[in-house]
């Protein structure tokens, strides 16, 4: 039937109906027709060519209920395609998603927030949820748990547009976190996921944390760990890591197990469920005040850490040595990563991975974490790691230049790796760093700097005989 009506031009045909506003009943199976059509890709195509946002944005403001519920729903299945999400915001239809969010209708309120969920994954869209007042009917709407259909369409939409920082500061005085906390469990997964996805983005505002924390949110966290949907443990996982970042919240999670089941995920054979798991740990390791000890309790666990640092996924590479980098500042733990040879893995990735500006200052800053412990340094030197790190002062990425400064200086302690240095002409680098707003990034670079003069003064005295 779909195909018939797309190639016997039945779509231009029902664009025409709808012109007449009077026709109500022939416009409402015209909008339904199109609603059955929008399942099919062929048929979006057809009908974006034909100009359904224009028309849609014209029907939309009769506000005749019976009409927009399968306008609405025509736009909800239309807005997971980019080009119509954008049409949809230029055609000025988010102002109307909003507003239909207060209507009594929850089947239309369901379309309505799906619409929403799919469209809000652009920037100026958020922007216009809230200035439309569009926030608050959501938050409203989360007592609805008995219609799990508009519930999950609401939760989606509630976490694309928390993206928004300023939406999670509306958020945070709407007591939002408060609600969602309840929702974590008893409810089907695709709600549960929404849900910890908006918890992770509301987490953003240290105010959204004490809520989930007071609220008890960190233990229903920590139970969904034990689950096996991949993307509810992304979800999960990145909530955990927002809230660790405040040490309360830390120790929570830390108490109910949670830092040893998200140790667990990074066994997962999904690369972003071990990703999000690596995140997650590194402030849980960062605000722990016994952290190297709650480390070396988790047996084989650092073993596994240096073996996902030969991951081929730059997400999970990027991640891991983050956690190195958080784990050896407990110089047991430090010893134990270069027994299981950290430093040759993290040698070979310096060079491997030169030209990714993402991955290369986690690698910088977990070889300047490892440089403390024994010859670590010496023999990140005999392994060529100095040469590449000098390149990366290059870098026009702050965290890739600081992290390289670090390692450089903590390298430069060992008189070879000085020489290298110099022969690459690191100096040059260092001395505009030395007169950076950050004060670490400066006596790092002043450090390195100084080092390097002492080893050439040694020479010149040695060579003059003095």
């Amino acid at each position: 039937y779909q195909r018939r009506v797309r190639g016997s031009s039945g779509i231009n045909a029902e664009y025409g109906l709808k012109e007449d506003t009077q026709a109500v009943e022939l416009l409402r199976c015209a909008a339904l027709g199109l609603c059955s059509l929008s399942k099919s890709k062929k048929n979006k195509r057809k009908m974006k060519s034909s100009g359904l946002i224009q028309h849609l944005s014209k029907l939309i403001t009769l506000e005749v209920e019976t009409i927009l519920v399968p306008v609405v729903a025509t736009l909800s299945e239309c807005s997971v395609d980019p080009e119509y999400r954008a049409a949809i915001c230029e055609g000025g239809i988010i102002q109307y998603l909003s507003k239909f969010l207060e209507s009594e209708n929850q089947e239309l309120v369901s379309h309505c927030a799906k619409a929403i969920f799919h469209c809000a994954e652009d920037d100026l869209t958020r922007t216009l949820i809230r200035q439309h007042n569009g926030l608050e009917p959501l938050v409203r709407l989360i007592k609805f748990t008995e219609n799990v259909s508009m519930l999950d369409g609401v939760t989606g939409a509630i976490w694309k547009v928390a993206i928004d920082r300023e939406n999670c500061k509306v958020f945070k005085d709407l007591k939002l976190c408060e609600s969602l906390v309840p929702l974590l469990h008893s409810q089907p997964e695709e709600v549960m996921i929404n849900v910890a996805g908006s918890i992770a983005e509301c987490a953003k505002i240290p105010e959204n944390i004490e809520q989930i924390r007071k609220a008890g949110g960190l233990t229903h966290l920590v139970n969904l760990l034990s689950g096996t949907n991949p993307t509810l443990l992304i979800n999960v996982a990145h909530a955990l890591g927002k809230c660790a970042t405040e040490p309360d919240s830390a120790t929570i999670i830390d108490k109910y197990d949670g830092v040893r089941l998200l140790w667990s995920l990074l066994k997962s054979p999904n690369p972003q469920v071990q990703s999000s798991a690596a995140w997650a740990i590194c402030p849980c390791i960062d605000n722990n005040k016994d952290a190297g000890e709650m480390v070396r309790s988790l047996v084989g666990g650092l073993e596994l850490i240096v073996s996902l640092l030969k991951s081929d996924n730059r997400e999970v590479l990027a991640s891991i040595c983050s956690a190195v980098a958080n784990i050896a500042k407990d110089e047991q733990n430090l010893a134990v990563l270069t027994d299981h040879g950290v430093v040759p893995i993290l040698s070979k990735l310096v060079v491997a991975h030169a030209g990714d500006e993402y991955v290369k200052g986690h690698i910088a800053d977990a070889i300047g974490r490892c440089c403390i412990w024994g010859n670590n340094r010496k023999e990140f030197g005999s392994r060529g790691v100095v040469k590449p790190l000098v390149r990366y002062l290059k870098s026009k990425d702050t965290f890739v230049y600081k992290a390289a400064a670090m390692a450089l200086f903590h390298l430069s302690l060992e008189p070879e790796n000085c020489v290298v240095m110099h022969e690459n002409h690191a100096k040059q680098w260092l001395v505009n760093m030395v007169g950076d707003d950050d004060w670490i990034l400066q006596e790092a670079a002043a450090g390195c700097i100084a080092n390097i003069r002492h080893l050439a003064l040694a020479n010149d005295i040695s060579k003059s005989g003095r």
